[in-house]
């Protein structure tokens, strides 16, 4: 960890609000940092679309600059794309969508925060999928909130048991965190399961907050059940989603949320004192993601699942991992023997292969003895990897 992150985490300056020592140190940051300092390492680290971005969203936002479209937009966000993403997900869904149902924000990343710090609060408690991005338990215990998570296994694909979400509420539950597909695990929970947790909170007056953000990586010509499509009425629930992963656009910083009107009309004010507004060229470019040409959509995920199914014949041919088959997004969470620490395993793997991967505890205390991969990088660097984590392995005594 460099001087700075210590600083910043370590410090009892009581300059900083306590409230950041709920905020980890980020398990991917120490990891490649780490790697920057090396020489010959291969990423199986990084959670990005590694395919450059569509030209024709490209030029639009070109365009967009050239045509001196740089000042803020609406505190909603561009007209144009609040349009777009109503027609768009009023199709994808089957249910009438407003515009002013959504709200535009810097990245999915601003509209998790929006959702999860508008509604916590002490006394609140949070249901949350263990393992789960990295984002969601910090920002509930921020303001107070409380997390309750429901462990997930390889053995069982990561797939989460409606059944222990219902029996895990009780008086104090404000709401439940869904993530499908799944980062770390790449898991896609089917629609019975989102069916049922999305009726039994309506029924208890509960909020379900998805993150769907890999919504359209999903593999194998499997159904993807959105909360969208599984819910009545949008009065308890919000659903986050950006063109980062869809379209190759992570560093272009446009998500949204979806959620009721007045949900909404509470949340562009809170987002007016966050980030005022998202990115306007890049705002135009998503607007031409969904109104022109959606092959690369297609494109990217071929590769992908060729890219998985190679991984997970390299997975199952390498000691001491429990793999299974990832349904979306590009990752893969296998387990390692009990007890192990996957902590331990991923910093020895980095110093003595200079093969890059994420420890699970990283993504929750139920997942200590686990791995991330991504595999948004070519079959080749997956296979060069291998070559390495193989051997390794098989000089291993896990005892």
């Amino acid at each position: 960890m460099s001087r700075l992150d210590f600083d910043f985490y370590e410090s009892e300056d009581p300059v900083w609000n306590p409230a950041l020592l709920t905020i980890p140190v980020p398990g991917i940051r120490k990891m490649v940092n780490m790697a920057a300092s090396m020489e010959d390492v291969i990423h199986l680290s990084i959670g990005q679309p590694d395919a450059p971005t569509p030209p024709h969203v490209v030029q639009a936002t070109v365009d967009a600059l050239n045509a001196g479209q740089t000042g803020y937009t609406m505190d909603a966000g561009l007209p144009e794309l609040l349009d777009a993403l109503a027609e768009y997900y009023g199709e994808r869904s089957g249910r009438p969508i407003s515009p002013e149902n959504i709200l535009i924000t810097t990245g999915a990343t601003e509209a998790i925060y929006l959702a999860l710090t508008a509604v916590s609060a002490p006394g609140r408690e949070f249901i949350v999928p263990d393992p789960s991005f990295m984002l969601y338990a910090p920002l509930i215990r921020m303001n107070g909130g409380e997390v309750k998570h429901i462990p997930t296994r390889a053995e069982n694909n990561h797939q989460l048991d409606p059944q222990e979400v219902i029996d895990a509420i009780d008086t104090n539950t404000h709401a439940i965190i869904l993530n499908s597909p799944s980062n770390p695990t790449g898991t896609v929970y089917p629609r019975e399961t989102v069916e049922t947790i999305v009726q039994e909170a309506a029924y208890r007056g509960i909020y379900v907050i998805s993150d769907e953000v890999y919504d359209h990586l999903i593999y194998d010509d499997r159904d993807y059940a959105s909360v969208l499509s599984c819910c009545s009425d949008l009065d308890h629930v919000m659903v986050m989603s950006s063109f980062s992963k869809t379209f190759s656009m992570a560093g272009m910083r446009v998500g949204w949320l979806i959620a009721s009107q007045g949900a909404i009309r509470k949340l562009r004010r809170y987002h007016m004192f966050t980030t005022t507004v998202a990115n306007t060229p890049c705002q135009w470019g998503g607007v031409a993601a969904l109104k022109g040409d959606r092959s690369f959509v297609k494109d990217t995920v071929d590769i992908y699942r060729k890219r998985r199914n190679r991984l997970v014949q390299l997975v199952d041919e390498t000691p001491f991992l429990e793999g299974y088959v990832p349904e979306g997004a590009f990752y893969m969470f296998p387990a390692l023997p009990e007890g192990v620490n996957g902590n331990n395993v991923a910093l020895r793997l980095l110093r003595e292969t200079g093969v890059c991967t994420i420890a699970g505890d990283t993504f929750g205390e139920s997942s200590r003895n686990a791995l991330r991969f991504s595999y948004a990088t070519s079959i080749e660097n997956i296979e060069r990897a291998f070559d390495r984590i193989i051997p390794w392995m098989k000089k291993q005594d896990f005892g």
